[in-house]
């Protein structure tokens, strides 16, 4: 899973409160609210990537006052709205 923040991978972990997978988005579980050991963070991270981001290629949204870009899925990741294209 992508970071909508950082467009970084964020890793996997068990959560030793409800043993339930999660993403590592935060220090704590976004099912039972138990804090995620630090040690499984280290241990369990995605490596970092040793591509650089195409800054270039990004399609930023048409509307005029949002600072979003275009996901996959035609709509921006800020707003939502779907991209039109100026021609």
């Amino acid at each position: 899973m992508l970071c909508e923040k950082c467009a970084g991978e964020a890793g996997s972990a068990v959560c030793g409160g409800c043993g339930k997978t999660v993403y590592l988005l935060g220090p704590f579980c976004y099912h039972c609210g138990s804090r995620i050991a630090s040690q499984a963070r280290q241990i369990v991270a995605a490596p970092e990537s040793d591509q650089e981001i195409d800054f270039s290629a990004r399609l930023l949204c048409s509307d005029g006052t949002c600072i979003g870009v275009i996901g996959e899925n035609g709509t921006c990741k800020v707003c939502g709205k779907p991209y039109v294209s100026e021609s």
